[in-house]
């Protein structure tokens, strides 16, 4: 099953500069999450219901030199950890959200301060 658990934003658009048109769908199908599972067990359990959240109100994005993939990081103050989902686009040209994981502290000030990871300033929360 697929289901849409996102979309495109234009503060994303911008941020990172995108060819995508505003409102185009971000999916979850049964083989992301199988995926997620695989390779973060406790972080999928974890943040699963938090998806849709971080993929409306992400606290920084960026875009993955190699693989292309848009990345959507949302900092959870009450456990102090960066949720960090990788949407990539698929063979079909449909946006999925592939992958999800925790990036440590340090990980994410380095990034911002490489300009990897850009703060979004006109969120919408």
């Amino acid at each position: 099953m697929i289901k849409k658990v996102g979309e495109f934003k234009e503060n994303v658009i911008q941020a990172l500069n995108l060819e995508i048109k505003e409102g185009t769908s971000i999916l979850l199908g049964d083989t992301n999450i199988e995926h997620m599972l695989s390779k973060h067990k406790e972080i999928y359990l974890k943040y699963h219901h938090h998806i849709s959240t971080i993929l409306e109100y992400p606290d920084y994005v960026g875009k993955h030199k190699e693989n292309g993939s848009i990345e959507y990081v949302k900092e959870f103050m009450l456990d102090k950890e960066y949720v960090k989902i990788a949407v990539r686009i698929s063979t079909s040209g449909k946006y999925f959200a592939r992958s999800m994981y925790v990036l440590n502290h340090n990980r994410v000030k380095n990034f911002i301060k490489k300009g990897t990871l850009v703060p979004l300033t006109n969120k919408n929360e």
